[in-house]
Order: C-alpha cells, then sequence, then structure tokens
C-alpha cells in the first residue's frame, strides 16, 4: 500500500500518528553530480524559489520549462477549492504512462489506475503539513506489472500565505518478468527451498520501497562509527574534530538519517560555543580554513567550517539558523541535540521559530506618534475660535507690526495638509 512520509523519516513504522498529522519534514540532502533521484532535484528546486519565504510563488513556477522533472510533473491548482482542483499542467511522460488525453482538466477526472491518481491522493495532507511531503510505494498497473514509484508534493502560493497550488514530481519503474519454461522455474523453486538464507544485504532499487530500511541499518553503523567521547575540558579543535566527523556521517549516509544530522548539530553548537568563549582560538580556525567572521550571521561560518563551505548552501543556511535559535534561546552545551529531537516539526520546525523571530515587530504609527508627542506639548498661547471639532487644527496667523502674531482663524484643508503640518511641527 501507499506510504506517504516526510522524505526524512526512515521507517513508516517510526509515525506513531496518521500521516495527515505528520510534521514538517527534514529537508532531503544536497543534489550530487551522481545523485539521479528525481524527487530530491525537484525539492532542491522548490528551495531555490523559496526567497525567504515560506512558501515559493506559483508567479516563479513554470513547469514546461523544466527540462529535468517537468515531463515527470503535475501542477495542482485549487485556488478555486479543494472539493475538485484543477490540473493546468501534466508532464507529457505522466500523460503517456497513464494514457490521459488533454480532456483531463481536473484531479476528478484522472484515471483511477494511473500514476497520477497516486500523486493526486495525497495532496490534501500538504495542506495539513504546510510543508512537502515525500512518498514512495509500488502498485499493478493496468496491465497487471508490478510498479515502484517515488514522488515528492510541494506547496505554492499566489500570495505568499495562502497554499494554493501543488507541484508534484514522480518517478517510477516497471517491474517486468520474463515468462519461464515451467520446468526451469520448477528447478528454481527447489534450490531455493533447499539455500540458507543470506545474512547480506541484496542490491535495492534506489528509489523504491525496501530502500530505507536498509538505509537505517547503514546510519545507524555510520552514526556509530562516528561517536567520539568528549568530556567537559575538551578544547575547540577537540570539539571541531568531533562535529567534523559526525559531519561526515551524515554525509555518507547521504542525509537520510535524522540521527547523525542532529548528534553533528549538536557538536556543531557546543563547537560554536566553545568559539565565543575562546575568540582568540576561534579566529585562528577562521583565517586557517579562508573563511571570515560575519556578524549579521555568526553562525554561517561555524557550519562551513563543520560541513564544508562547499555543502549545500540551502542547507547551510538551515543548520546556520537552527544554531541561532539555540543561542536565542541560551541553550547550553550538549542541549541542541534534545531540542532537535523534541521540537515540533524537527530541524524545519526550529527553522521556521528562527525565522519567525528575526521578523521584526509591527512598526508604531508615525502619525499617532506625532499626536502623542504634540498632545504633551506645552501651549504658547490659547485662542478662542469658537466651536473646534476637530482635536488638531491648522492656523492661519500674520505677524503684527510690532513683532507679535495675530491668529486669523482656522485653515479648513484635508487631513493630508495637517498631517503635513503636523509633522514638521517641532515637539
Amino acid at each position: 500500500m501507499d506510504d506517504t512520509r516526510s522524505i526524512a523519516l526512515n521507517d513508516a513504522t517510526d509515525r506513531d500518528y496518521p500521516a495527515v498529522e505528520e510534521p514538517l519534514m527534514d529537508a532531503p540532502p544536497a543534489i550530487g553530480t551522481d545523485e539521479r533521484r528525481m524527487h530530491v532535484r525537484a525539492y532542491n528546486y522548490w528551495l531555490s524559489l523559496l526567497n525567504g519565504r515560506d512558501f515559493p510563488s506559483i508567479e516563479d513556477l513554470d513547469p514546461a520549462s523544466i527540462d529535468d522533472f517537468g515531463p515527470h510533473s503535475v501542477l495542482v491548482d485549487f485556488s478555486a477549492g479543494p472539493e475538485n482542483p484543477a490540473i493546468p499542467f501534466l508532464g507529457r511522460a505522466l500523460r503517456e504512462q497513464g494514457g490521459i488525453g488533454y480532456d483531463v482538466k481536473s484531479v476528478n477526472d484522472v484515471p483511477g489506475r494511473s500514476l497520477l491518481s497516486r500523486l493526486t491522493d495525497h495532496y490534501l495532507q500538504i495542506i495539513a503539513n504546510r510543508a512537502p511531503i515525500g512518498f514512495e510505494a509500488e502498485f499493478v498497473n493496468d496491465n497487471g506489472q508490478p510498479t515502484f514509484y517515488r514522488g515528492i508534493l510541494m506547496p505554492f502560493s499566489s500570495d505568499d500565505d495562502t497554499i494554493d497550488f501543488i507541484y508534484g514530481v514522480i518517478n517510477w519503474k516497471v517491474q517486468t518478468e520474463p515468462e519461464l519454461p515451467a520446468d526451469i522455474v520448477a528447478a528454481v523453486d527447489r534450490v531455493l527451498a533447499d539455500a540458507k538464507p543470506s545474512l547480506s544485504p541484496a542490491p535495492i532499487w534506489a528509489d523504491g520501497p525496501g530502500a530505507a530500511a536498509l538505509a537505517d541499518a547503514c546510519d545507524d553503523q555510520l552514526l556509530s562509527e562516528a561517536e567520539i567521547a568528549l568530556d567537559d575540558e575538551a578544547g575547540l579543535y577537540d570539539r571541531l574534530a568531533a562535529a567534523r566527523e559526525t559531519a561526515e556521517a551524515v554525509k555518507a549516509a547521504d542525509g537520510r538519517s535524522r540521527a547523525a544530522l542532529y548528534r553533528a548539530l549538536g557538536l556543531c553548537y557546543d563547537f560554536a560555543l566553545v568559539a565565543e568563549a575562546r575568540p582568540d582560538e576561534y579566529a585562528e580556525l577562521l583565517e586557517d580554513s579562508g573563511l571570515k567572521a560575519q556578524a549579521r550571521a555568526p553562525m554561517t561560518p561555524i557550519v562551513k567550517l563543520v560541513f564544508g563551505a562547499e555543502y549545500d548552501k540551502t542547507r547551510l543556511t538551515e543548520f546556520a539558523a537552527a544554531l541561532a535559535h539555540g543561542r536565542r534561546l541560551g541553550l547550553g552545551v550538549g542541549m541542541l541535540r534534545s531540542l532537535l529531537e523534541s521540537h515540533e516539526g524537527g530541524l524545519k520546525g526550529i527553522v521556521a521559530a528562527e525565522r519567525r523571530a528575526r521578523r521584526p515587530g509591527p512598526q508604531p504609527d508615525a502619525a499617532e506618534a506625532v499626536r502623542n508627542a504634540l498632545r504633551g506639548a506645552t501651549p504658547r498661547a490659547i485662542v478662542h475660535l469658537g466651536a473646534v471639532e476637530e482635536e488638531f487644527v491648522l492656523l492661519m496667523a500674520r505677524r503684527e507690526p510690532d513683532g507679535n502674531v495675530a491668529v486669523l482663524g482656522s485653515v479648513p484643508g484635508s487631513p493630508k495638509l495637517l498631517e503635513r503640518a503636523m509633522r514638521r511641527m517641532p515637539h
């Protein structure tokens, strides 16, 4: 059956809540030169369109121009409502796979046993999660062939707040079973029945079901190998070495192990605290590495020292934000890892919290601030002009020959003229 999950969730059995309540996912690894997983490349593309926003703008998306995964993608538009979203774009490969004609205009028109139906079945979960959702599963297509598939759904917005578009990318592999003579099938069955089970992991299609289980075992081994004993007396270089070695384990695991990543970020944060206490040693480390301290982003050089300056820039920015949030909360040595593991949404949730904290608060009303200042100003004279309804009025005065000022009366006019005069009034 289908297994819908955040991409960084390694095993469906790790989840003790419905998929619709799943927390924000950790980002998948950065795409490398040898990487072939289409959904990861699609995720990195989605990240590149964020530009500091919660969701990319739909105006920045042109799926028809994406040669890499555009043919394997679909755009779902539910700006008119979630009951039957429209499909303004459907890639050529998905059309051909499901034999879908151009008469398919909405989700309700999608054939039930097509790959496209597997993708559109999950679109409502995006609204609940407000983050990309990865999924992988297998099913039997119209030709009776087992089909393995993996995909990702990514939210887009027309107003930077409401999720009213979803862009999905999916790839697949059809398993074909050649027809064999009955005597060969029987012979193979006898050999398999007598053979002892192998304890070595067999190769798995990288994008197919079962890959996560093998990855978990490898990641746990890599994480245990990266464990380095550190005591309270560990110096700056020791902590950097420990953080770097654990970061290498994260890279070797291809970013799939959340445990390894959180341990690496915890060690990275501890290194940052020690670096803050030993500025001279830290400055020397930065100079040796060709890096510079950044007053506005002090954690960026830290994560570059640990993960490498060549590491994916988007991921480095997220890591630096997580470390900055730990510093904002005043966490001590060894505390960030626990926060990452317990915080709702994990790393993504902490990054979102830090971004919210950085946003400037509501600006005071400048006009009201001027009024408040004038309300407390000492009057120069009291003039009786009859009934005046407004709190503030603009007066016209004439200089007399003796140097005094004669008030002639109030000046009727637009509120803008009054506001301009109030701003120019000394107070």
